[in-house]
């Protein structure tokens, strides 16, 4: 395909559909992405919601890596700020020592969930630290290093994968960016999340900046967007609809991105904060094959990103198919 692609599934549980079904079209998609050559398939993290299955990405890509065979299969992404370090560690080990070579290990800084969920996942936890300094404990544990001093020293977090999963940061903001350029990770940017094109363009600017190359890698940058291609653009209009993206800040200045107005007020409240709401048209790059491909050529070449990430908001999983069928056509055409 000349570009690598991926696919992020999010287990989105449609109006009509149970969880288990949204679940099991999660693992056909993976099968199916892995028949059409895509180069690797990310779960999501979701909490507290009737409208997402895929709460505990873990378990999901170790059953999606015993049902494929060859595609990379990850998360995208873990949401650290809830967890230890050394356990997150230890489940991507025990994958990677399954799997060698397929793991991937997404970190994402976003709460995935309501501040009730929140207060679930931390309920217990009273060591506050910053995602800094857990992603570079993490980074320890995947290399199999031994904690050297402090109450830790002599841990290690097995078992000690000959191949360790692959580390990424995601991320919807230029501060995200500047973290994965400090720990010298593949960065991912989630335009589906955050349609703000001039907060994309600096973001990637100040990746590839503030590389840090000290581990003798070089910047990775992955864009992320939701995309639908049809057969025609009628179809891709209609299959598209009205769908939005509400940006919501709270009066502390932290900020997220959610589906609806509903549950910007919901979250807002749940936090016990008074907030503003951005109400944005959902980026969807949408069209037939030649649009949508001209639309994917026109971001590479803005972001000179190395790897698309699609993601999409169909419901009929047969649509959903035929638009990564479409998709794939039209990058093979485009080598012919």
């Amino acid at each position: 395909m000349g570009i690598p692609f991926g696919i992020l599934d999010q287990s989105i549980v449609h109006p009509g559909q149970t969880p288990a079904e949204a679940l099991q079209y999660t693992v056909k998609l993976a099968q199916f992405a892995e028949r059409l050559g895509f180069r690797r398939f990310w779960v999501s993290e979701h909490h507290d919601s009737a409208g997402a299955a895929g709460s505990s990405p873990e378990v999901l890509v170790s059953y999606l890596l015993a049902r494929t065979e060859r595609i990379r299969v990850g998360s995208g992404g873990v949401m650290l700020q809830h967890y230890s370090p050394f356990k997150v560690a230890e489940n991507f080990n025990v994958l990677a020592s399954l799997a060698p070579g397929r793991v991937d290990l997404g970190i994402g800084r976003a709460p995935g969930g309501l501040p009730r969920s929140t207060k679930a996942l931390q309920r217990g936890v009273t060591e506050e630290r910053s995602l800094a300094d857990k992603l570079e404990e993490l980074e320890g544990y995947l290399a199999g290093r031994q904690v050297e001093a402090g109450p830790l020293a002599g841990i290690r977090a097995t078992p000690v994968p000959d191949q360790p999963a692959d580390l990424y940061l995601l991320g919807t903001s230029v501060s995200s960016a500047e973290l994965a350029a400090e720990r010298g990770c593949p960065y991912a940017f989630a335009l589906f999340l955050n349609s703000d094109y001039e907060t994309a363009r600096q973001a990637f600017e100040v990746y590839r900046r503030k590389f840090n190359a000290g581990k003798g890698t070089r910047p990775y940058a992955l864009l992320a967007l939701s995309a639908i291609v049809a057969d025609t653009e009628e179809e891709a209009l209609e299959l598209a609809g009205d769908f939005k993206s509400v940006r919501v800040t709270l009066a502390s200045g932290k900020t997220v991105n959610v589906g609806s107005l509903e549950q910007a007020e919901e979250f807002a409240r749940q936090a016990g904060e008074t907030y503003t709401a951005e109400v944005r048209d959902a980026d969807i790059a949408k069209g037939t094959k030649e649009t949508v491909r001209a639309r994917i050529l026109e971001l590479q070449r803005e972001y000179a990103v190395d790897e698309f990430i699609f993601t999409t908001i169909l419901k009929d999983f047969g649509r959903r198919i035929r638009s990564f069928e479409l998709l794939k056509e039209a990058f093979q055409e485009l080598a012919v």
